[in-house]
């Protein structure tokens, strides 16, 4: 009697040989994002393509961790679409982040940077502990400037639709520096 093999087509096998992301894993996305207020319509905000991917080392904490633990177990080919609420997201805007500055703060060599104070002008800046902060602003008067510093998506629920483009092991010296590399060992524009 002859022994009969049982054969299973390969593409259901190849998905569990190819690289989940993971801590330390090198992942490339593709994504659309949208944002809006709590319960409202989700506008567009912005997208990353295959051309130019949302390259990031998994687990550094470079990212929303929610967002992370979304796409953390997939693999090349993959995709993802899920809602991250505004708390988890970049926070609930915060009133004590509406700040006035004494238009002096803006000067330098005595005098203020053409454009610099325009309303809707982001500028970087730090606090007195050296932290960076970007400030947006809002009012401009002859001795004081009204900023937020809220981030601009802050108290919005955010929506991710995307594809894992690669998943990879991170090279020793991209875990040194902490970021990406690109083929070349040069530093990733993420």
């Amino acid at each position: 009697m002859k022994r009969r093999l049982f054969l299973r087509p390969l593409h259901f096998t190849f998905k569990y040989l190819r690289m989940k992301i993971k801590m330390n894993a090198v992942v490339s996305l593709s994504y659309d994002l949208y944002a809006g207020d709590q319960g409202a319509e989700k506008s567009f905000v912005e997208s990353a393509n295959a051309e130019n991917p949302l390259t990031f080392i998994f687990g550094l904490g470079g990212l929303i961790p929610t967002f992370e633990a979304n796409v953390d177990g997939l693999v090349k080919g993959d995709k993802f679409a899920f809602d991250i609420p505004a708390a988890d997201a970049y926070g609930i805007r915060e009133d004590n982040a509406l700040v006035e500055l004494p238009i002096d703060v803006f000067m330098m060599d005595g005098k203020i940077e053409d454009d610099l104070l325009e309303v809707g002008s982001m500028i970087p800046m730090s606090d007195n502990e050296g932290n960076r902060l970007i400030g947006k602003v809002l009012e401009v008067t002859d001795t004081n400037v009204k900023m937020d510093f809220n981030h601009e998506l802050a108290g919005k629920d955010l929506r991710f639709e995307g594809e894992v483009l690669e998943v990879r092991e991170a090279t020793a010296e991209e875990m040194d520096h902490g970021h990406v590399h690109d083929g070349d060992g040069h530093h990733h524009a993420h």
